[in-house]
């Protein structure tokens, strides 16, 4: 990904991995976490066991039972393991996929056991769809958070309006997500959301996740083609006059945030 950056002149702010934590050997990690800092990148890796990986049959329903959430006490406690393993190997953002888990690491950040500049990331398929619960996961923890790519233009002002907390939002979302095609949308989303990181997913692509190398092909003409698409939308913001005030690489702080108080709910570790 990082080649083909180079060679389109496409910046990266943040890169994120759906495995995760878990399956990942401390090497890959270290590897992934050294390249990402020499050239300013943020690396975020998913946090843990979730209910689509589980045994649990709800999730195979036709209503989706608990999706993605950590599935009982012992799921919380590999998304707590994967997260203090993480940042002990040099990473700075995590992907998390329930509420619970964000509102536990949270806590846990914010009594020292996890470092202050640690960051959690809201996964696209737990995202909130409305202003209401895009604060609630303000105040749980989260420092970055997804939306849907289905949320009007509208939607996104009115977000806007009750949270400072950033968006990351797919501009073009795999299949999975809707596999919706926004690039005529970036500079209008990038108005209206700003603080807001365009992701891009890719339609009409395979599932990567999770990853092993019997999909190391696929994986990497994902890359290649996920970088392409970030250069055709800064084409596009060019020839619209809408290409300045991006955050320069290694912005990855959000600022101060809106939190629940710590004693609204006990803790015990």
């Amino acid at each position: 990904m990082f080649k083909e950056a180079g060679r389109l002149d496409v910046p990266i702010h943040r890169i994120s991995q759906g495995s995760g934590v878990w399956m990942l050997t401390d090497a890959e990690i270290t590897e992934m976490v050294e390249s990402c800092a020499e050239r300013n990148a943020e690396l975020c890796l998913f946090t843990g066991p979730r209910g689509t990986w589980d045994i649990g049959a709800a999730t195979r329903s036709d209503s989706g039972g608990g999706g993605l959430r950590a599935r009982g006490h012992d799921a919380v406690a590999g998304c707590v393991e994967d997260a203090l393993r993480a940042v002990s190997l040099g990473v700075k953002c995590l992907l998390v996929a329930d509420e619970g888990v964000l509102w536990l690491l949270n806590r846990l950040r914010e009594r020292g056991e996890l470092p202050a500049d640690t960051t959690f990331k809201l996964s696209a398929l737990v995202g909130p769809v409305n202003p209401a619960s895009f604060a609630v996961y303000e105040q749980l923890g989260a420092d970055s958070i997804n939306i849907p790519s289905d949320l009007t233009l509208e939607h996104l002002t009115e977000i806007r309006r009750v949270s400072r907390a950033p968006m990351d939002f797919y501009v073009e979302a795999p299949d999975d997500l809707g596999g919706y095609v926004r690039l005529y949308d970036a500079a209008e989303l990038i108005r209206r959301g700003a603080p807001i990181y365009l992701k891009f997913g890719l339609s009409k692509s395979p599932g990567i996740y999770p990853y092993g190398a019997q999909l190391r092909d696929v994986a990497l003409g994902s890359a290649r083609e996920r970088v392409r698409r970030g250069r055709l939308v800064l084409d596009l913001l060019g020839r619209l006059g809408a290409d300045g005030g991006m955050s320069p690489l290694g912005s990855r702080l959000p600022g101060p945030l809106r939190r629940f108080t710590a004693d609204a709910a006990p803790l015990n570790s």
